[in-house]
């Protein structure tokens, strides 16, 4: 994303549709110490001090099928043969 003259940024269309923003939304940056991170602000979406407090918030939401993070890494990227493994 690029930073208007004015300060402005575009937010995707498919991370609007994801948090359901549309005009009038309210949204607000969390900042901590790894960068930022927007969240859509209003009832129902509680305020975090950082991104991390935001991580341990969902930490164990997702279901992997039993498969480690190499092996989801794997699954989810597709192999890498152009890496050098050697």
């Amino acid at each position: 994303m690029r930073v208007t003259q004015k300060g402005q940024v575009t937010i995707p269309k498919d991370v609007r549709d994801r948090l359901k923003i549309g005009p009038g939304s309210e949204v607000d940056f969390v900042l901590s110490d790894e960068g930022a991170m927007l969240v859509k602000t209003g009832e129902g979406h509680p305020d975090f001090e950082s991104f991390t407090d935001w991580a341990k918030s969902v930490e164990g939401m997702f279901d992997t099928g039993g498969m480690t993070t190499d092996e989801y890494m794997l699954w989810l990227r597709g192999s890498r043969d152009d890496l050098d493994r050697g």
